[in-house]
């Protein structure tokens, strides 16, 4: 049960495709429904439970019949309770979130925040970590560096995994201007699929590249076996501020996955097939 889109957060168009890819696994997704009651209509293992969930977009109700129920509701911040309020830090009241600026520095200047506690920032173990470090090398150590909350890479382990670093193709467009924005893509069919003759054309990587600055890389999104191995890799290649060129330039290793970054096509715009229908009409 979806009650808006999969994955938010996450750039939709890649998201979509996962979700395309469990259905045709399968995996039905009742869309835009929340759940209002469970009831138990039968007892033992597994049992019967019964599912009522409504429309969020109109009045229609939904009902279905469940041996188990798996509810992923996300997480809050436990911060209401702590003290904050004794000392002056503000939180978003509707999130429990914290606001920080670049440095993690709360409203309250001693008063410092990491990880999944802050507001617009990714809830990632390695990242908190990785905050927490800095803030300690910058408090008491003379560094500057700060943390880099846009370039992190992350994997959703779907069954075809995605694996995802710096902006999403929204967030690109948001931030910069579609002018601005040239997206690379491809689709791809891994090696130990070719024999089995399973999935073709499933798989799929994009880039998205900033063209004011000699067409860096910004984002990188890649869909296949092993996404999270091969986004690593590139993760470090894109602060070090790899370009379209560079990436082009890069001899693949064959037969892999990743090679396919290698080979990235230039998306074309929804101008485009309009002509090409006109000219074959």
């Amino acid at each position: 049960m979806v009650r808006s889109i999969f994955l938010r957060g996450f750039d939709q168009d890649m998201a979509n495709k996962v979700g395309d890819y469990m259905e045709d696994h399968g995996i039905k997704f009742i869309k835009k429904y929340v759940p209002k009651k469970i009831e138990q209509i039968k007892k033992g293992t597994p049992g019967l439970l019964k599912v009522t969930a409504h429309a969020t977009e109109g009045s229609e109700i939904f009902q279905g019949e469940y041996n188990t129920v798996l509810l992923a509701i996300g997480r809050d911040a436990c911060t209401r309770k702590i003290g904050l309020e004794k000392v002056g830090v503000k939180i978003n009241e509707k999130t429990g979130k914290i606001p920080v600026n670049d440095v993690e520095q709360t409203n309250v200047p001693y008063i410092y925040a990491i990880g999944d506690v802050l507001e617009g920032k990714l809830e990632l173990t390695p990242l908190a970590i990785q905050a927490g470090r800095l803030l300690a090398q910058r408090l008491y150590g003379g560094s500057k560096k700060k943390c880099d909350y846009v370039n992190v890479p992350t994997t959703v382990f779907t069954p075809m995994e995605y694996g995802a670093c710096g902006y999403s193709e929204e967030k690109a467009i948001e931030k910069y201007g579609v002018k601005n924005i040239e997206v690379y893509h491809s689709y791809f069919w891994p090696l130990e699929w070719t024999v089995p003759s399973r999935d073709n054309n499933r798989c799929y990587a994009k880039v998205i590249c900033l063209i004011p600055e000699k067409q860096r890389v910004i984002g990188f999104h890649v869909l296949g076996p092993n996404a999270g191995e091969v986004t690593q890799g590139f993760a470090a290649a894109i602060k070090c501020g790899m370009t379209k060129d560079l990436l082009d330039s890069t001899i693949g290793i064959h037969p892999v996955c990743a090679e396919v970054c290698m080979r990235l096509a230039k998306m074309l715009s929804t101008f485009f097939p309009l002509v090409y229908l006109l000219v074959l009409m």
